[in-house]
């Protein structure tokens, strides 16, 4: 679970997604406008629906302050605040470390700012690099607040950066500076319920769940479609083969089952279990067991009873229900 602090386009968001170990993202910026400019690239695309992931994905957008608590930012395993705390006032830089470290304590906390030491490097720059920056601070005055905030919080913090210096000035430093916090001891739980606010303060602007495999009605449409797939592939290979033996008696005995491997019932044939593919006149029966041999079959059904589950009475089967059936009277 992942959640990006002053998300403003959401571009880091959009990258994240893409990281098949997330399950949970969410933005939060104190510009809704921003937000919502970009917020439709976080929806899941018809892509999506066609091939569902095996991880389940939520994204969230809230629109609110770093400086104020809610509850639905808790029990996220990172929290990434990029270039966010030079554009807090002072009132809120200083709620800031609380109600990240304190209140949300992730296990992980990355917090990047410009350094202030690399802006005579950048053309144009005269004070800040953003008109809306409140502050820049030099390497010495970033590793001391963080320093300061990880041993008030019980965090350990690294440093490193983006963007290095021309050769020969190392001591400037990174164009950006970051600070990487990880939680020294496990969160209690209880020291997080003991402050959780009663009421919502961050209205929702956005929420996408993304189709996903372990939701049974995904699940069994990407079976039923594997399962099609794959017997219409035995189909065809079991088709060309008899077209190849032709009318040849003994060539075609090599091919086709002798027929004690079925049996007749009401007048139809029924398979048995565990018999290869074969060709009864129009029909042709591709055995369940032979489909769940197929890895991907295999992998997302797990059981050879969840697979006849999924597919009971969305495929036409044998009456025995052993078999995929096809009819080829029509087909040329």
């Amino acid at each position: 679970q992942v959640a990006d602090l002053g998300c403003a386009d959401c571009s880091l968001l959009w990258m994240l997604k893409f990281c098949s170990c997330i399950e949970v993202l969410a933005g939060l910026d104190i510009c809704a406008s921003v937000m919502k400019e970009k917020m439709h690239t976080l929806s899941p695309l018809p892509v999506d629906y066609l091939q569902p992931s095996e991880r389940s994905l939520t994204v969230t957008l809230h629109h609110g302050s770093v400086a104020h608590k809610d509850p639905c930012m808790l029990g996220f395993d990172l929290v990434t605040c990029i270039e966010l705390i030079e554009h807090l006032e002072e009132s809120e830089l200083e709620k800031f470390p609380e109600v990240v470290f304190g209140f949300m304590a992730p296990s992980i906390v990355v917090v990047s700012t410009p350094n202030s030491e690399f802006n005579p490097l950048l053309p144009g720059v005269i004070v800040y690099r953003h008109p809306d920056h409140k502050f820049e601070w030099s390497q010495a005055q970033f590793q001391s607040w963080a320093l300061e905030t990880a041993r008030c919080y019980n965090y350990s913090v690294e440093f490193t950066g983006v963007g290095h210096p021309p050769t020969g000035m190392e001591k400037v430093g990174f164009c950006t500076q970051i600070g990487v916090f990880v939680r020294k001891y496990p969160q209690t739980g209880e020291s997080v319920q003991s402050e959780k606010p009663t009421e919502a303060v961050y209205k929702t602007v956005f929420k996408a769940v993304y189709p996903s495999l372990k939701d049974e009605k995904y699940l069994q449409n990407a079976v039923i479609s594997e399962v099609m797939f794959t017997a219409q592939m035995i189909k065809h290979r079991l088709m060309s083969k008899r077209k190849e033996y032709g009318d040849n008696p003994e060539r075609k005995s090599k091919f086709q089952p002798p027929m004690d491997c079925f049996s007749d019932y009401l007048g139809k044939v029924v398979v048995e279990k565990n018999m290869e593919p074969f060709v009864s006149g129009n029909e042709v029966y591709i055995p369940l067991t032979t489909i769940f041999s197929f890895p991907k079959v295999n992998r997302l059904c797990g059981t050879f009873e969840k697979l006849c589950k999924l597919i009971a009475g969305k495929v036409t089967l044998s009456s025995d229900g052993s078999a995929v059936m096809f009819n080829t009277e029509h087909e040329d």
